[in-house]
């Protein structure tokens, strides 16, 4: 039967399959079924938050196509008509956000991820007793967005109710270096977040805000932030909003001493900075 899950507790292994994991997701607010492509733990980005062991620099590796789709058919029938609900989920979180493209790496590195999102489309309509509404959410850094099969890919889920979570955690090259230890240019993010938003309009910004030896972002950091979120507002080119969290859960970098959440108070301190902009937020501490 296994132990309940939590929001805390985003275990690969928690239905015991390769590609398929289901978590109670704080920002999602229910079941998200998880379906984590990087089975290699490698991902081209190191966030020095990240709760992912063995993080390794690179891809992910092929995609078993069959396995995955007989994966989420078992595990869609075990959750639509067995007792994993009544017996794995608090009574609050007992109903079915989405499917989650993310896991242990970057996803759209996957080769097969555009016949990843059309398998999931599939899937989505031989199971009638789904919600209408369930999502199809795309959790990426969105370093990879350029690819003209990625924005294929982003295309598919605009239309099957998608929805992008594009990280951005600093805004400027110095910030991600340090908190991505990516070598991305801030040209390039904006260029991407801008393919992404024109694939898919229900586009999220998501941002992970936290201290490092005490300390929380800068001021600087929060301008930053703030002057690409406006530029993108005066270009009519804004995300649909941004999903501000602080750190549930401890990184498994070499940091992860160094990291420590930040009070709600400081979290809505920023929120509301944002806010001003006419964007919404969703803060979770």
């Amino acid at each position: 039967m296994g132990n309940q899950l939590t929001a805390l507790d985003h275990s690969r292994d928690s239905a015991a399959m390769r590609y398929v994991y289901p978590v109670i997701s704080r920002r999602a607010g229910g079941v998200s079924i998880g379906i984590n492509l990087n089975t290699d733990n490698a991902c081209n980005w190191r966030c020095i938050y990240c709760q992912v062991p063995n993080l390794k620099l690179g891809n992910a590796p092929t995609v078993d196509l069959l396995l995955l789709e007989t994966e989420l058919h078992d595990f869609l029938q075990a959750l639509l008509h067995g007792d994993f609900m009544q017996q794995r989920v608090p009574v609050e979180a007992q109903r079915i956000n989405d499917f989650a493209i993310s896991g242990n790496g970057e996803p759209t590195s996957a080769a097969e991820f555009l016949a990843v999102v059309e398998l999931l489309v599939k899937v989505k309509s031989q199971f009638p007793q789904l919600p209408a509404e369930l999502k199809l959410v795309l959790i990426t850094n969105g370093s990879l967005l350029y690819r003209p099969l990625v924005q294929q890919a982003l295309s598919v889920l605009a239309q099957h109710n998608g929805e992008i979570w594009f990280k951005l955690d600093r805004a400027s090259e110095v910030g991600m270096a340090k908190v991505n230890n990516t070598q991305i240019k801030l040209d390039k993010v904006r260029e991407n977040l801008l393919a992404a938003i024109a694939c898919c309009p229900n586009t999220w910004l998501q941002t992970c805000w936290f201290a490092e030896d005490g300390v929380p972002p800068s001021a600087q950091d929060e301008d930053d932030y703030l002057q690409l979120l406006e530029s993108l507002r005066q270009q009519n080119s804004a995300p649909k909003g941004v999903l501000l969290y602080g750190l549930a859960r401890e990184s498994c970098q070499p940091e992860a001493p160094r990291l420590s959440a930040l009070s709600e108070a400081q979290m809505e301190q920023f929120a509301e900075r944002i806010r001003k902009l006419g964007l919404t937020v969703k803060v979770s501490v």
